[in-house]
């Protein structure tokens, strides 16, 4: 029996054997995504509507979300290194409250992007802290003879992607009432989070050691193969983002509205929850961290290929989001494979000492290409061009990202 197995009752006892900061950490990430994604899902039709947004300013809107979170990683992921995880999580979760609570009252555009920046730099901080922290645990873990890093990585994602299935579905129920019941919703998750880390989270963590914020880049702009490993998981991070800006008018197309949407995110993160842990273990004993990123991209490259073969006979109803689901698979299968497999290779190319700035670089440089391809993606999907096309071109991205990994592990 393995820490893999795909029984919740063995799987509990698993996560059980794992040391109280590591299940502490994969708890956080489970609290994390329930808020986060109790707003987020329905947050470009609120822009759209309700604001009176264009698709491209939705675009550039939800991208620049993106980017000051993951763009500003690498600040989280050095102060992380300098003054530890627990005043770099705190301070994170007190932003993410304030920025939720913003963006509920928030009506004018520039009041919106405000709080929509406040929520990103937010996670900007607790995510690569806490990420950072969950590599590093998963090293120990490794050397200490408790089995490959990646599934307690794995665990990670599982523990995300369970968030992600409830915060839909609280997100959906509460929209019943309006936008700033779920964003005030949202807020409240993070008041208990930080109530909770406030208490439980360790002052300092054995074999942490705190550096001086100075000093790192430089070697890590010339390390080419962490740069490639960036750009790669760039392309797997915009393709994911449109998840929150194709999928939608995919669906609204198929639907008529947006209310299968909660539905495909719940399947979304069921299979995650599902099979992340099997699938890491059957990935684990075959192929490389290369491969597994490789074979991950391509699955996504073929979720925005099945929707665009099917746009062109413009199917409506039942039959019509069938495509959508599939993207949404392929999709999820393709995150399976490259989440776990990149965030497991940071360690191997990052310097001594500079973990949580190399984990939170791996983000800055995906959220900068997020930043300029979102706009430019809602744009696209606002012109003129046949609808397969946005989605052919979209396909293209993370296919010519295999190219990008860097050789060998």
């Amino acid at each position: 029996m393995t820490l893999l197995s795909s029984s919740p009752g063995s799987r509990s006892k698993r996560v059980a054997r794992l040391s109280p900061l590591l299940r502490l950490l994969i708890l956080t990430q489970l609290a994390f995504n329930i808020g986060f994604f109790a707003v987020l899902p329905f947050l470009a039709e609120h822009l759209g509507g309700a604001v009176g947004m264009a698709g491209g300013t939705v675009g550039f809107v939800l991208g620049l979300r993106t980017f000051s979170q993951q763009g500003l990683f690498v600040v989280g992921g050095a102060l992380a290194d300098r003054y530890g995880v627990r005043p770099v999580v705190l301070a994170g979760c007190a932003l993410r409250i304030a920025g939720f609570g913003w963006l509920g009252y928030a009506e004018r555009s520039w009041t919106v992007v405000g709080a929509v920046v406040l929520i990103g730099f937010a996670a900007a901080l607790f995510s690569p802290a806490v990420e950072s922290e969950v590599a590093r645990q998963a090293v120990v873990w490794e050397e200490s003879g408790g089995g490959p890093r990646t599934r307690v990585l794995a665990l990670f994602t599982v523990a995300g992607q369970a968030g992600a299935f409830v915060g839909p579905l609280l997100g959906a129920l509460l929209l019943s009432v309006d936008f700033r019941a779920v964003c005030l919703a949202g807020a409240g998750v993070f008041v208990l989070v930080l109530a909770g880390h406030a208490w439980l989270l360790p002052q300092h963590i054995p074999g942490r050691t705190r550096v001086h914020v100075r000093g790192g880049v430089g070697p890590l702009l010339r390390n080419r193969r962490f740069l490639a490993l960036c750009c790669a998981y760039g392309a797997y991070l915009l393709a994911y983002n449109q998840l929150y800006l194709a999928l939608p008018a995919e669906v609204e197309r198929a639907a008529g509205s947006q209310a299968p949407l909660a539905w495909l995110f719940a399947l979304s993160s069921l299979l995650v929850v599902t099979a992340q842990l099997p699938v890491t273990r059957w990935v684990g004993e075959r192929l490389t961290l290369r491969r597994s990123m490789g074979a991950g991209l391509a699955l996504i490259a073929a979720g925005f290929a099945v929707v665009a073969a099917a746009l062109p006979a413009g199917r409506t109803g039942t039959v019509g989001l069938l495509p959508a689901a599939g993207f949404v698979v392929l999709l999820t299968l393709g995150q399976m494979l490259v989440a776990p497999a990149a965030r497991a290779w940071v360690p191997d190319l990052a310097d001594d000492g500079r973990l949580g700035l190399y984990t939170g670089a791996l983000s800055s440089v995906s959220g900068l290409i997020v930043l300029a391809g979102s706009a430019g993606t809602g744009a696209l999907l606002d012109t003129g061009l046949p609808a397969a096309v946005p989605w052919l071109l979209l396909a293209a991205v993370p296919a010519a990202a295999v190219a990008l990994l860097p050789r060998g592990d």
